[in-house]
């Protein structure tokens, strides 16, 4: 599989503000059913509550860079992330996932 066609998968861990929690996982909810009714590409898209409070974290896997950033240009992705963002209490942490080598 070239680099250009490589699945892309990662984890993205984040704080939300106490007072916005409720908006943040109202959000999550909305955007994860959009990316599953509206984005073939998107293989997994799923936000967790993490056991630390006020934690939380997406993992998210694509079939291809490209598909990634399909994701990000989508209509509900534009209208909704700034919302989520704003809920954050300071930046969220992207770590990428890549499969162990056959």
């Amino acid at each position: 599989m070239s680099e250009k066609t490589a699945r892309m998968s990662f984890i993205s861990r984040m704080t939300v503000k106490p007072e916005k929690e409720a908006e943040f996982i109202r959000l999550a909810q909305a955007l994860t059913e959009k990316v599953h009714a509206h984005e073939p590409e998107t293989l997994i898209y799923q936000f967790y509550r993490l056991r630390e409070p006020n934690r939380f974290a997406v993992v998210e896997s694509f079939t291809s860079e490209q598909a990634e950033q399909d994701h990000q240009n989508t209509e509900h992705f534009k209208a909704l992330a700034p919302g989520l963002v704003e809920c954050l209490d300071g930046p969220y942490v992207r770590e990428y996932l890549d499969p162990l080598e056959q």
